[in-house]
């Protein structure tokens, strides 16, 4: 009998994380294809849009763009939340947020985070502190955990383990259990190579054997 390594996945984020990937991938049938389906099985739209402002953060401006534009025609309705986080003027809560949502990701590694990071470039810093994890990804409509899931399977199909990484502990971190990260792996394994899913199911291991919870 063959286990279902996604069952600890429900179905909307099963297709939420499916649809990540695929804006990854940057091929647009795929998207289509996976954009219908979450319009079919009733995905909340709060959670596609979020996925989406998310998005530009991991794979860019031009691959959301193409999903976005897909969503949107699908869907037939504006954003559910289209003006939050607009005003410039909530700068100072968007870096508290942000501090508060690194921390949380990245555990006991956020200060050598902060320092590394910053010595590439303060500005790189500023702006994954505020406008990364502060103005998007601390946004009320998905949850932590759900983000990180997404996160791990646009990394994973961008084939960038420096990100991959630390985004497995972090969904960990933020709530995720290693059920649910097992099955986003096994979702996002159509999208990788033979190597490639071999790499990303051995970081996987080594992440989840030496992961402790965050005191």
């Amino acid at each position: 009998m063959t286990t279902d390594l996604t069952s600890g996945l429900d179905e909307s984020t099963r297709t939420l994380v499916v649809l990540a990937a695929a804006i990854a991938q940057g091929e647009e049938p795929t998207v289509r294809e996976r954009v219908a389906e979450a319009v079919a099985r009733g995905v909340d739209p709060r959670w596609v849009d979020e996925l989406l402002l998310q998005s530009v953060l991991m794979v860019g401006w031009p691959r959301t763009l193409v999903a976005a534009t897909l969503w949107r025609h699908a869907i037939g309705t504006p954003a559910v939340d289209g003006t939050s986080d607009l005003d410039y003027a909530a700068h100072a809560e968007w870096q508290a947020r942000g501090e508060a949502t690194c921390r949380l990701i990245y555990g006991d590694n956020y200060r050598k985070l902060r320092e590394n990071v910053a010595a590439l470039h303060p500005a790189l810093d500023q702006w994954m502190v505020t406008e990364g994890y502060g103005r998007t990804l601390s946004r009320p409509g998905l949850e932590p955990w759900r983000r990180e899931l997404c996160v791990i399977a646009q990394t994973a199909v961008l084939d960038t383990p420096r990100q991959l990484h630390p985004h497995l502990r972090g969904a960990l971190n933020a709530g995720a259990t290693v059920a649910q990260v097992d099955g986003v792996l096994t979702l996002v394994n159509p999208f990788l190579s033979y190597d490639d899913f071999k790499r990303v199911k051995e970081l996987w291991e080594g992440v989840r054997d030496n992961w402790s919870p965050l005191a």
